[in-house]
C-alpha cells in the first residue's frame, strides 16, 4: 500500500483557482486508477474526477468544465486544477489510487485502496 499525501488546499474567494497535488511515497510503483474525492461536513464523500488506466479522465457533472485532473509522466503525482471555484466546492479533498501499483484496466471503485489524509478547500462568497 502506497502512502499518498495531498497539498495545495487553502482559502479562496468565489471565482478563484487552486491546484491540488498528490504525491506518492514509500514505493517505486506508479499510480494507476487514480481519483480525487471530496467530502463536505454532513455530506457523503463524492468522486470529483478520475483517470482510468488507459489515461482517460472522467468528471462529476458538478465540476465539468471547471476542474482538470492530470498526472505527471512518471505517474507518481496526481493533480487537480480547480478553476471558477464556488462556495459549494468547499470540502476536504482526498486523492486515492490503487494501492497495489499494478496496471490493470478498467478501474473500478474497489481499486481505490490507498488514500491521502485530505486537504481542506474553503471557498468564500
Amino acid at each position: 500500500v502506497q502512502h499518498l499525501e495531498e497539498s495545495g488546499g487553502g482559502s479562496v474567494q468565489a471565482g478563484g483557482s487552486l491546484t491540488l497535488s498528490c504525491a506518492a511515497s514509500g514505493s517505486t510503483s506508479s499510480l494507476y486508477c487514480v481519483a480525487w474525492f471530496r467530502q463536505a461536513p454532513g455530506k457523503e464523500r463524492e468522486r470529483v474526477a478520475a483517470i482510468d488506466s488507459d489515461g482517460s479522465p472522467s468528471y462529476a457533472d458538478f465540476v465539468k468544465g471547471r476542474f482538470t485532473i492530470s498526472q505527471d509522466n512518471a505517474k507518481r503525482n496526481l493533480y487537480l486544477q480547480m478553476n471558477s471555484l464556488e462556495p459549494e466546492d468547499s470540502a476536504t479533498y482526498y486523492c486515492t489510487a490503487d494501492g497495489s501499483g499494478a496496471w490493470h484496466y478498467p478501474c473500478s471503485a474497489a481499486d481505490y485502496t490507498a488514500w491521502g489524509q485530505g486537504t481542506q478547500v474553503t471557498v468564500s462568497s
